[in-house]
């Protein structure tokens, strides 16, 4: 006998959250998402307490699991009135607005993947020049001599096209970085604004290197001690 679907009074607030993304993805994709991407989508590290909300939303009635699949998550239809989350408020919630933040970079995804945007900065991408498309916490200090300071927020237009002395995020392999570019033939240095670090040393024929976007802009958010 199919569970009978639970209101959403009556799920927890984390398995609420888990059923919220999935619709969302659907709505957005068309296909439901892996469990890969529901962790990233809600920043879990522990994939192994995804499965367990989704067993428990499945028992509960609200979704189907379907085995040996992976993307085998559906929204149970019997659940479509009392599991749909206030569907009403899905529907008339506004995307979110503003530049994307980057925080860390996931190693392997592009660099606007979902699991790589923290929030988003409401500030008008035409101010600068070129137009920006997201924004990048800066962590350390290696370009402070560049007025690039720990905590700060690197303004980015992103694209592949750069000169020698622009400054750039790079992915080298799947670290990323900013620093000042510099190419010659297949060497490429990448050089630090800061006379404690050493710059970069690539061959593009044994390395791999991505250039993810030119640095358009700062937004200061540090704050000096007293």
């Amino acid at each position: 006998m199919p569970a009978v679907p639970s209101s959403p009074a009556s799920l927890s607030p984390k398995q609420l959250a888990v059923l919220e993304f999935i619709q969302r993805f659907l709505a957005e994709h068309s296909f439901p998402p892996t469990r890969g991407e529901i962790a990233e989508g809600l920043r879990l590290r522990n994939r192994q307490g995804i499965d367990q909300h989704l067993r428990a939303l499945a028992a509960k009635g609200v979704i189907e699991l379907l085995p040996g699949i992976s993307r085998g998550i559906r929204i149970s239809e019997q659940a479509s009135a009392a599991a749909a989350v206030s569907t009403s408020r899905l529907k008339v919630a506004s995307p979110p607005t503003g530049l994307p933040l980057l925080g860390r970079i996931a190693a392997g995804s592009p660099i606007l993947a979902t699991g790589n945007v923290e929030d988003h900065v409401q500030i008008d991408a035409s101010l600068f020049r070129p137009r920006a498309d997201f924004v990048l916490r800066v962590r350390g200090d290696s370009m402070k001599d560049a007025d690039i300071l720990d905590r700060d927020l690197l303004v980015v237009h992103q694209t592949d096209q750069v000169r020698n002395g622009q400054i750039v995020v790079a992915r080298i392999d799947e670290e990323a970085t900013v620093k000042y570019f510099r190419r010659q033939g297949h060497q490429v240095r990448l050089e630090p604004a800061n006379a404690a670090y050493k710059p970069i040393e690539i061959d593009l024929r044994e390395q791999s290197l991505t250039i993810e976007g030119l640095a358009v802009g700062i937004i200061r958010t540090g704050m000096k001690k007293l």
